[in-house]
């Protein structure tokens, strides 16, 4: 009872600090701009999108950016886009997965007033805000000029495409073919289907190729990347008598992105996707802001060869460094500006009483982990260090009653036990305390030396005291251990001995366990 009750008191504690912290909270300033990100999947495309749009934020006051990635599901994207408005955001930018699938999401938010820009992919409404993207068709259209060129206008040619039913796949796919439609000799021998996954253009050339045990293959067009490194791979066993030109498109700058791919001779060639998140977001700011915006913008592109890429390669890691420094610079300026504003007297407050609720956790955290030692420290209190007075118990005689229900003979039993507590203890005390030395005694032992069985005993043990016997056993042995080293001139092993442990080692072990300290140390 008093275990619990301290742990009420505590647990009452942190909550009154963590009411403290919240009402200072509420006087912090609001963010100016709450801003919805809906990403139809999850990629390093869109990962490098999304750091470059937290990264413009960094020179904006007040904007909150919220993220939401729908991993290529357009159920779950309706569902992230619907939670995103209910949130509060005050502009919601979105990616949509499929053509029309998400529209319907998307006329909501756009129905309440919220501004929508719809960013990379279309969607078949025109309830949007503005639109932002690079030309797909253009993409696919001027990669198969090169490929054209590569293959000096004849081969055969093998094509993975996107997600089906994405504005990116459909626009990319009919460039492509238009570009190829003059030179009849240039064949498509393949189109298989991908979702813009490694795995997915893996899995759909591997799946072609078993189907077609001697492929003549000039080429593997890849709707972006990583589908097109996936394709690589498929065909890896067979580049001893075959090796086509891998072609992709996105060109990420850093490590495992297309320009490097190119650069390593990976990829025959890829076509740069701008991500250009900080564009994305200063379009934001603007409508939010009232300034005047472009109703559509398209951004710019390139080709990327082997040719170029090592060019290409040393521009973008230069950007990548540098805008790694840029993020250590915004974490060291937010840590000084936050330092000037802790002259404030609220903010000290404020960060004194978040101090406070860390220790405080800190030592709950602790509490938690002790509560064993504790327990049983106060185990040996009650048993070993009270003067209890039993009570002899009256014996009643009454006469034979049918048997109670189960619950009503638990409730008895339990009732039982408790106006047994202070008999049962000295009983127990008595027996634990005369077997101390016994390092053969058993729970049976003691169980017989109570007159109970083995379960009883457990059981009563332990819904008096929340310690095992055995438990108990050890711990009346160690605080007579303790005692002993105290007050008498025996040695280590002498002690353990007299107290039934069987080995000096293990006896040192659970005193160290126990009481922290070796017992030679006393």
């Amino acid at each position: 009872m008093q275990n619990r009750m301290e742990k009420r008191l505590l647990i009452n504690y942190v909550i009154g600090i963590i009411c403290a912290v919240l009402l200072f909270s509420c006087a912090e300033k609001k963010p100016k701009y709450i801003i919805g990100v809906s990403q139809c999947s999850e990629d390093i495309w869109r990962n490098w999108q999304n750091s470059e749009m937290k990264m413009e934020a960094n020179f904006h006051d007040n904007v909150e950016l919220r993220f939401a990635s729908a991993l290529d599901n357009s159920e779950r994207q309706i569902q992230q886009i619907d939670s995103l408005v209910d949130s509060g955001i005050q502009l919601l930018i979105v990616a949509p997965n499929q053509l029309s699938s998400v529209s319907p999401a998307i006329d909501r938010a756009y129905d309440k007033g919220i501004p929508v820009i719809v960013f990379e992919r279309k969607t078949d409404s025109q309830k949007y805000t503005a639109f932002v993207s690079a030309d797909n068709y253009e993409m696919g259209r001027l990669m198969g000029e090169y490929i054209v060129s590569r293959l000096g206008g004849k081969g055969k040619v093998m094509e993975v495409l996107g997600l089906k039913g994405s504005s990116p796949a459909d626009e990319r796919h009919k460039g492509f073919h238009d570009a190829i439609a003059t030179f009849p000799q240039i064949e498509v021998v393949a189109e298989l289907q991908g979702d813009w996954t490694e795995e997915s253009g893996f899995e759909s050339v591997k799946t072609w190729l078993n189907q077609h045990p001697s492929p003549q293959i000039d080429c593997v067009f890849g709707h972006n990347d990583r589908m097109a490194i996936g394709a690589r791979k498929a065909f890896s066993p067979l580049t001893a008598h075959l090796s086509p030109l891998f072609c992709g498109i996105d060109g990420l700058p850093g490590k495992d992105g297309g320009i490097q791919q190119v650069r390593d001779s990976l990829l025959s060639a890829s076509y740069i996707y701008p991500t250009r998140g900080d564009q994305l977001l200063q379009l934001a700011l603007d409508i939010l802001d009232g300034k005047p915006y472009p109703k559509e913008t398209m951004l710019t592109s390139a080709l990327v060869t082997p040719e170029n890429a090592k060019v290409l390669s040393m521009e973008t890691d230069e950007i990548v460094r540098q805008t790694e420094k840029l993020d250590l610079l915004h974490e060291k300026a937010s840590g000084y500006l936050q330092q000037l504003d802790t002259q404030r007297t609220i903010t000290y407050l404020a960060i004194g009483v978040i101090g406070l609720l860390l220790v405080t956790l800190v030592l709950f955290y602790l509490y938690h982990l002790g509560k064993e030692s504790i327990r049983r420290e106060r185990v040996v209190n009650n048993l070993w260090n009270m003067d209890v007075t039993p009570t002899p118990p009256v014996v009643e005689e009454h006469p034979e009653e049918p048997e109670a229900p189960a619950e009503e003979t638990a409730q008895k039993e339990e009732e039982k036990i408790k106006d047994e507590e202070p008999l049962f203890i000295v009983q127990f005390k008595k027996v634990v305390e005369a077997n101390l030395a016994n390092s053969d005694i058993s729970v049976d032992d003691l169980a017989a030396g109570m007159n109970l069985s083995r379960v009883q005993l457990y059981r009563k043990v332990k819904a008096i005291t929340g310690s095992t016997p055995v438990e108990l056993l050890r711990t009346a042995r160690l605080n007579r251990g303790y005692q002993l080293l105290l007050k008498s001139d025996k040695t280590v092993s002498e002690v353990a001995y007299e107290i039934g442990f069987s080995a000096p080692s293990y006896f040192t072990k659970c005193f160290k366990d126990e009481f922290g300290i070796s017992p030679s140390n006393l």
